[in-house]
């Protein structure tokens, strides 16, 4: 831990934080000087390959009440303020509304929106007590145009984009900023999980990266420095916005590719 970085004995709690954005994310604030909870449903989480151990591990299932207000019983205890909080968890499901379940629905709901609430409901005492609070929700560039056989993950997309908005307005007068990171493609376990089941892998990689007006997709590293940034104390006037990350993917006409 840096006794010297933007994020120097901040304590921050990362949700998702054995996955490969929120790893990333873990990472990148320990090297900042922060105390890091890595949250997350296993200590090995969704990057079996990585041997890094940023952060403290804390279990987490962001879909259960008593296991959120566990985690926070832990930080009051540990260290009674919550400085940062990154709602990171989050999964994806590649179907159109026809084929869809309602299991389907619920489940990812659960995690990507409701999991965001309840975090940020129980963190709201311990983030009070910080002289700078920031919280930092994962929305996504599909929470704004939407990629085919996503329509469940753009419905909750949407939902986070609309909750950070309103929680920015609640509770900014408490001195609390609330900010969405909107990534667009990265390359994470779900991204390789999506190459995967093509039967062309390279090509398939290479159409995505030549889609983008930068030429490649986003690493773990690359959204973790913005979240870093909104997390410091130099965002200190960056409140409610969603903060759109994807190489300028979303920018383009896309009918121009054609």
């Amino acid at each position: 831990m840096s006794d010297t970085g933007a994020l120097h004995n901040k304590v921050a709690l990362v949700t998702g934080g054995r996955g490969g954005v929120g790893r990333a994310v873990c990472e990148r604030f320990e090297r900042e000087g922060a105390i890091v909870y890595a949250a997350d449903l296993s200590e090995g989480g969704s990057l079996e390959s990585s041997d890094s151990t940023a952060g403290a591990f804390q279990r987490l299932d962001v879909t259960s009440e008593d296991e959120v207000i566990a985690a926070m019983d832990r930080v009051t205890t540990e260290h009674g303020r919550l400085d940062i909080l990154v709602n990171a968890a989050g999964i994806e499901i590649e179907e159109t509304i026809e084929t869809t379940t309602l299991d389907q629905w619920n489940r990812i709901f659960a995690i990507n929106v409701t999991g965001t609430f309840l975090t940020s409901k129980y963190a709201l005492p311990l983030l009070r007590e910080s002289a700078g609070a920031s919280v930092v929700n994962f929305g996504s560039y599909d929470g704004y145009i939407a990629d085919p056989q996503l329509a469940a993950y753009c419905a909750t997309k949407g939902a986070v984009h609309a909750l950070t908005k309103a929680m920015a307005c609640d509770h900014g007068p408490e001195g609390i900023r609330v900010n969405a990171v909107c990534p667009g493609y990265v390359d994470t376990p779900m991204l390789q999980s999506f190459f995967q089941e093509s039967g062309d892998i390279d090509t398939l990689q290479q159409a995505v990266r030549d889609v983008h007006p930068l030429g490649t997709y986003g690493t773990p590293t690359d959204i973790a420095n913005l979240v870093n940034w909104l997390a410091s104390d130099e965002a200190r006037y960056a409140t409610g916005q969603l903060w759109i990350i994807d190489g300028g993917l979303s920018a383009q006409v896309q009918q121009m590719k054609l």
